[in-house]
């Protein structure tokens, strides 16, 4: 619930009042009466394993005192304890939807003032392991802060748009259609921050071409966690530029992007095509990423399916649409082990081509291929729809009650050298009765992304991208959660025992020395990048890479003993 800024600090000033009263009042034995939420209780989350926050409250009246042009929620509503994922939940002491840049400085300042507060910018929840959540500490609901805008570009410069940190990429996307025009790279589903996706990466299948969404952009604006408020250029304020993206919000919080465009096509040709050999997939999707721009897809993703009937992991999922109403799998070879490998590619044409042309080009492109003749899918559909095609899967998941279940997924990218035993114990072996979900794999280059930028991707030429999107109903009509959570560690540790450097695209480690791991020879910078731009620690807390900090010089003699 939100209030109106009057309102909103009589209240708060009020909380902070019965909150003083219930706490005197609270019985000594915690193990029979739980702290409520409150600016004097020191709570110990069950899923924060040991992470401590404790608010005074001086933190709430200095929260009271902001004159803000957005409001502030209070503890109640469930939202910012929760994300996608499902399995972490750190209650905030506050909600903030800025109304302004100006807002998110005042935030950031007051929070640094405080002995306590963390700060964590929360876009549109989709974060899988708390990375959003700020427990006793301060959440900015970043959808408050809106706007787009477009040049259309000029004979010395392309187009661009300007998006506000908080604005979903469907949105972007609606915007720039209605000009003619689109972002180059996406994410498989678009109803994502913003600044949510600079933070981390942003991967589909146009990352081969156009890298991921951190290289295409021209400049940001970022609060620091100083409270500076900066534009960032490669040229100017490069530094935090290069930090912010991908830097999992550790540096600032992004409040707006510009974002290179194109022009938009018209049309969608989408194909999926399945092999039974892991070798010919790879080795195909690896063809296409290398060919010349004009001779190759404008996307190139796969996944991987249980050779058997399984509506959601087994042959319908291959299907695109009514269309496309069944799956022959006596084409399937006898030599066919547990799982099948669907490549999925698309090419984007216009209203006014020539389909006899298209079809003959398209054809051309797929004669190389070794896919099984006559397990060859296509549909042809809007670009804008080709974009936004999982929306349909979430209608569905939402309807079934799943898309609100936990989901405890693994984003990996692994180096192709190990790619072929990565299928050989995870795919064939670990999951061979699938996931619930996608199994997404599919290659990217490493010369598409910036090494100056605070992401983290393996050292060789080409690597691929793992995703396990698991959608399984709650306990106990699906599996337990701490099963499959066994699953996910079970996966990590043969990586480590096998030799595989691969890193976790959407991190998530519990100590220092697995960050430290992470990082490899960049986490000096990163140290560094910190003690300069937020070093008492205050942003992002949900990453639990950093422990907050009162002393400023903290970080400074950390990187200067590191």
């Amino acid at each position: 619930m939100k209030f109106p800024a009057p309102a909103r600090n009589l209240l708060i000033v009020l909380i902070v009042f019965l909150e003083r009263i219930l706490t005197r009042c609270m019985v000594s034995d915690s193990s029979n009466h739980e702290p409520p939420s409150s600016c004097t209780a020191t709570r110990i989350s069950p899923a924060s394993s040991g992470i401590i926050s404790n608010t005074k409250p001086a933190d709430c009246s200095s929260l009271a005192s902001l004159d803000l042009h957005g409001s502030i929620s209070l503890p109640g509503t469930a939202i910012t304890s929760e994300d996608f994922g499902g399995i972490y939940h750190h209650k905030p002491l506050a909600i903030v939807h800025p109304g302004s840049v100006e807002d998110i400085v005042k935030v950031v300042t007051m929070v640094n003032a405080s002995p306590n507060l963390t700060l964590a910018a929360m876009g549109n929840g989709h974060s899988i392991n708390g990375q959003a959540q700020a427990l006793n500490g301060l959440v900015l609901d970043m959808k408050s802060l809106k706007g787009i805008e477009i040049f259309q570009g000029s004979p010395t410069e392309g187009p661009y748009v300007d998006a506000c940190g908080g604005e979903l990429w469907i949105d972007v996307l609606k915007a720039t259609l209605r000009v003619g025009l689109a972002p180059r790279s996406w994410t498989d589903y678009l109803p994502l921050s913003v600044g949510g996706t600079l933070s981390n990466g942003g991967v589909s299948g146009q990352t081969f071409k156009f890298g991921p969404q951190i290289s295409n952009v021209l400049n940001l604006h970022v609060v620091s966690g100083k409270g500076e408020s900066m534009t960032c250029y490669p040229e100017k304020n490069q530094d935090l530029f290069y930090g912010a993206l991908g830097g999992l919000g550790q540096f600032g919080i992004i409040t707006k992007a510009r974002i290179m465009l194109q022009r938009a096509p018209h049309m969608v040709r989408w194909i999926r095509t399945v092999y039974a050999d892991f070798e010919e997939f790879r080795a195909d999707q690896e063809l296409l990423i290398s060919l010349p721009e004009e001779r190759t897809f404008d996307y190139v993703e796969g996944f991987v399916l249980t050779n058997n009937d399984d509506p959601i992991s087994g042959w319908p999922s291959v299907l695109l649409s009514p269309s496309n109403s069944s799956f022959d799998f006596k084409l399937i070879p006898q030599t066919a082990g547990p799982m099948l490998y669907c490549l999925e590619v698309a090419l984007h044409y216009d209203h006014d081509e020539d389909f006899v042309t298209l079809n003959k080009r398209i054809e051309g492109m797929l004669a190389p291929l070794r896919f099984i003749k006559g397990l060859h899918f296509s549909f042809d559909l809007s670009y804008f729809d080709f974009l936004n095609r999982v929306h349909a899967a979430e209608v569905a998941a939402r309807s079934s009650g799943i898309w609100d279940a936990p989901h405890p997924w693994l984003n990996l990218f692994v180096p192709k050298s190990k790619i072929s035993a990565f299928d050989a114990k995870v795919f064939r072996e670990i999951l061979k009765d699938g996931v619930g979900g996608p199994i997404l794999v599919y290659p990217v280059t490493r010369n598409k992304w910036d090494s100056r930028m605070s992401a983290i991707i393996p050292g060789e030429d080409t690597f691929y991208l793992v995703a396990l999107l698991r959608f399984s109903p709650p306990y106990p009509s699906g599996p337990p959660i701490q099963s499959i959570l066994a699953q996910n560690e079970q996966i990590l540790h043969y990586c480590t025992t096998a030799g595989i450097d691969m890193k976790l695209y959407l991190p998530h480690y519990k100590t220092e020395s697995d960050w430290k791991r992470h990082f490899g020879r960049k986490w000096q910078q990163f140290l560094q990048r910190k003690s300069t731009y937020d070093p008492k620690a205050i942003l992002a807390p949900g990453q639990r890479i950093f422990s907050r900090s009162t002393d400023s010089t903290a970080f400074t003699r950390l990187y200067s003993s590191s």
